[in-house]
């Protein structure tokens, strides 16, 4: 059961922080005609496909969704896995998705079937950043920064019942 006293961003604080996301990646990139936005598995997927579709309605931009699989517990481990090709690489830019940016772990080997693409050039966005870096990994888009310690978690509920980001 979730805590709501611990809730960080409800429903609409969330859609406003895709927005506003989406519209920093439109000003940056409303140029490109070949934009992948690329979500890592779990939440970051769910939150690449948010901020596609808003991509979308404000714009005349036609970005990809595309989707990376890897274990989040044990990235260094496992197959990364990127759902479908990218086409004219040398012209693609790509936005790396995720929910959370603590370590930067996650991200680092996620860009593992990218790195032998020559790609334009590879952003991050990301919903929370922790700051809690290990990894040399920056953000480049942000809906909040927060402020915890190692020890305190981020949790997202994407359902409808307690929707929302909650630090336990």
């Amino acid at each position: 059961m979730l805590n709501k006293s611990n809730q960080i961003l409800d429903r609409e604080a969330i859609r406003s922080k895709i927005k506003r996301i989406a519209f920093q990646i439109l000003e940056n990139n409303y140029k490109e005609k070949n934009l992948y936005i690329i979500g890592i598995n779990g939440g970051g997927a769910i939150l690449a496909k948010n901020i596609t579709v808003e991509l979308i309605e404000i714009s005349d931009l036609k970005p990809n969704y595309l989707s990376i699989k890897l274990n989040k517990l044990s990235p260094a481990d496992s197959e990364v896995v990127l759902s479908d090709k990218i086409t004219n690489s040398e012209d693609a830019v790509v936005l790396l998705v995720d929910d959370v940016l603590n370590s930067g772990k996650t991200v680092f080997y996620a860009l593992r079937p990218l790195m032998d693409m020559n790609l334009k050039k590879i952003e991050t966005a990301f919903l929370v950043n922790r700051a809690h870096r290990s990894f040399p990994i920056a953000a480049n888009y942000t809906g909040v920064e927060i402020a915890t310690t190692i020890q305190e978690h981020i949790n997202f509920n994407w359902s409808d019942e307690g929707f929302g980001v909650y630090l336990e």
